[in-house]
């Protein structure tokens, strides 16, 4: 076989400048009509997804790579938006039976929507080739299981060296990817608290990143604790300041899981009027975040901030 030398390929590498804004304009500047869009589980990034459902007389159409979301991707299946949605896991997980997921699929309300099915493993293997400038990545999960067979983008080899079966999955790059962190300073350097699942894949898959966070710290700050700094400066492209901007879900350190929020919005989810109310009371009935936030009540929400730190406090050992 000829020996050809791998051409160097232009780097992505961004800037360290100012990167803060808010959530309308880095949607804006960065989520297209047709946009391959990554999401986060840990923490979702449910600001962000609301000011994408606002924009939707400009964003019409999605397909999502995500690993496992819980409630938070209904918004944008419920609002019409998605085509197609490469996953593991999309349900309600503790609220329950997802409503809107399940009627996309089965009856195609609001429209129909296409699944591309793989295990939790191997989504973010998926963003961990893209990451590498791989075309895909050998797992053996998924191996034994039926995903495979109905998943014919996953392909199934003998391993060169030990002949055994490995099963391979095609490497994602979103267009953009949209995530909910703790803290970054002002140039995109972002630090995690606790769990945050294959946020950082998703940021080092995707060609452009969008991340909203709980707190803007200095960059003397962030080298305090550098080995938090998961997502560096040159991967990040948008910052947005956005408290509690995981609600209804949990931001670990920061605020619990509003459970109660929760249960009310999957029952109200059970039918499509029942959403449809639901988003033009809490999305489309709210010109940002901060709006949000007010309905929904700041007391509420400084409670879930006070029964997490009940429980657990960032550098305290128990």
């Amino acid at each position: 076989m000829k020996f050809e030398p791998i051409p160097i390929r232009k780097g992505r590498a961004k800037p360290p400048a100012y990167k803060i804004m808010t959530a309308r304009e880095a949607i804006a500047a960065f989520v297209h009509d047709g946009c391959y869009l990554g999401m986060s589980v840990s923490a979702a990034p449910a600001a962000l997804i609301w000011e994408l459902v606002r924009q939707r007389d400009r964003i019409k159409n999605l397909s999502l790579s995500i690993t496992s979301q819980i409630g938070m991707s209904s918004a944008l299946i419920g609002s019409g938006l998605v085509s197609k949605i490469e996953m593991a896991y999309n349900w309600g997980g503790i609220e329950g039976e997802d409503k809107v997921f399940r009627r996309a699929v089965e009856k195609g309300i609001p429209r129909p929507l296409e699944v591309e099915d793989y295990s939790n493993y191997g989504c973010a293997m998926r963003w961990e080739a893209a990451s590498m400038g791989l075309d895909f990545m050998p797992v053996k999960s998924q191996l034994g299981s039926d995903i495979i067979k109905n998943n014919p983008r996953i392909k199934v080899i003998d391993d060169p060296y030990t002949g055994k079966p490995v099963s391979l999955v095609p490497a994602a790059a979103p267009d953009v990817g949209i995530m909910h962190c703790a803290r970054a300073d002002e140039i995109g350097n972002v630090q995690c608290y606790g769990l945050y699942g294959n946020t950082d894949l998703l940021a080092r898959a995707s060609k452009k990143v969008i991340v909203s966070v709980e707190e803007i710290v200095t960059q003397a700050e962030i080298r305090r604790m550098p080995n938090l700094t998961v997502i560096p400066y040159y991967y990040v492209d948008a910052i947005v300041q956005e408290p509690f901007g995981a609600h209804w879900r949990e931001s670990h350190f920061f605020y619990h899981h509003d459970l109660a929020f929760g249960l009310d919005a999957y029952r109200q989810f059970a039918t499509k009027e029942g959403f449809d109310a639901w988003a033009n009371k809490y999305i489309h009935g709210t010109k940002d975040w901060n709006e949000y936030c007010k309905l929904v009540g700041y007391e509420r929400l400084n409670r879930l901030r006070l029964s997490e730190g009940k429980y657990q406090k960032f550098g305290e050992v128990r």
